[in-house]
């Protein structure tokens, strides 16, 4: 069968070397892919924008089954045009999507079906919300609530944060915003936890823990995430338990009573406070690094999960995992999550020499004549995986000296908190 993979980033790289290994996958084609992918499926130069040129492409090609990876054309609703002609795709609808799409919306669900996530307020101008700011307790957390590309959160320690916070989001630095939320700042350790879902049934697709502060110790900005590893030290059975029947239930009720279903990855993002889950924020799509960190862990054939899905026979998949851990590095450009340059050549990339349980995964590279290039903020993924974390980040380590990028850094320390 022929597969199509949407999206330009590690998440894409990883899920089609995942279904590259499928003997069931004759081509596949990513719209419009990095320098990784072009090894291994064929990369298509289409604006993701025009729904129209998408379908045309995918009928001319005879293209199977479509996977949406990134959340702008969920949110805009590339699934339902798709469908609309008939075409087998994975990924939530338009409707659905709005768990990512919007904070509000997601926060509406949580105060009605009381789904434990922190105390907020929806504020819709600049003016009413530094009003509030002036008699507040700090830190507390402001939200875009449009998307943001994982950096639309601020975590404020004084008044003067936040309201240069307030002020960036209001002045258009996430696009247009109608709304931001100003939320209480909870005390505990982030997990994100990941479910796959059909539209009648779900089942768990692993934990990780992200690293979203760009510089060590967690520090810094946010960014899309500097690296991840799996699973999370904080999951076990009676946390997981609350998750399903606190948070991931009550909020499929709620998209059922609205009238939709959910179909696709659901990345759950929470904050543990003393083995109590709460919810930080839905994304509708794997995470990034998140997905580069896990899918390599997985036993079961990822074609044979997707279409199950798509058909609504995910109860008859048995999902089965490596036993194994996984760590992921992000090398990002120097500059990031700032400013920086593009289209500087990563010399030494074909001195990686990788083994069985090591993976390199590209997000924002571009090839010309033969040569890699970097064209975005997050450019290479390192993954190793290990029955030990502290050596999965040493191999790491190890081939990101071996690749020597002038142009690039990366975090050292990343899953600190459970090797260190």
């Amino acid at each position: 069968m022929k597969v199509g993979i949407i999206g330009s980033g590690g998440r894409e790289h990883s899920i089609c070397l995942s279904l590259k290994n499928s003997s069931k996958i004759d081509k596949l084609f990513c719209f419009p892919g990095n320098a990784g992918t072009k090894n291994i499926a064929e990369n298509v130069n289409i604006d993701l924008e025009n729904f129209e040129n998408i379908r045309n492409f995918i009928i001319k090609n005879k293209i199977d089954l479509v996977v949406v990876g990134p959340e702008k054309p969920l949110v805009e609703g590339l699934v339902d045009y798709l469908e609309r002609f008939k075409i087998k795709v994975f990924g939530p609808n338009k409707f659905a999507s709005q768990l990512e799409g919007s904070k509000i919306f997601t926060k509406q669900i949580c105060k009605k079906f009381n789904i434990p996530t922190a105390k907020f307020g929806i504020f819709e101008n600049e003016d009413k919300a530094i009003k509030f700011l002036k008699s507040t307790n700090f830190p507390i957390v402001i939200k875009a609530d449009n998307l943001a590309s994982g950096k639309g959160v601020y975590i404020c320690n004084n008044e003067q944060e936040a309201i240069v916070a307030v002020k960036e989001i209001f002045n258009g630095k996430f696009g247009k915003a109608k709304n931001l939320l100003i939320e209480e700042f909870l005390e505990g350790e982030e997990m994100s936890f990941f479910t796959i879902h059909d539209g009648r049934t779900f089942k768990n697709f692993d934990t990780a823990q992200d690293h979203k502060r760009v510089l060590e110790g967690d520090r810094g900005k946010n960014t899309g995430g500097m690296g991840a590893y799996s699973p999370s030290r904080l999951i076990n059975e009676d946390l997981k338990n609350k998750i399903l029947d606190k948070i991931i239930k009550p909020t499929l009720k709620g998209l059922s009573e609205l009238g939709t279903e959910y179909k696709g990855f659901l990345y759950t993002g929470l904050m543990i406070v003393k083995n109590e889950p709460y919810l930080i924020e839905y994304n509708v799509r794997m995470g990034d690094p998140e997905c580069q960190t896990i899918l390599p862990k997985l036993k079961t054939d990822l074609t044979d999960i997707f279409l199950a899905c798509c058909e609504q026979k995910l109860s008859e998949i048995n999902i089965e995992w490596i036993n194994k851990k996984s760590l992921c590095v992000v090398v990002c450009s120097t500059g990031y999550p700032d400013t920086f340059e593009k289209n500087i050549e990563i010399e030494n990339i074909n001195n990686i020499q990788l083994n069985k349980d090591e993976f390199l995964f590209h997000a924002g590279t571009t090839e010309k004549s033969g040569k890699i290039f970097a064209v975005g903020g997050r450019v290479l993924n390192f993954i190793s995986l290990s029955e030990d974390l502290k050596l999965a980040r040493e191999n790491i380590i190890n081939n990101i000296k071996k690749l020597n990028w002038s142009k690039g850094f990366y975090r050292k320390d990343i899953g600190y908190k459970v090797i260190d």
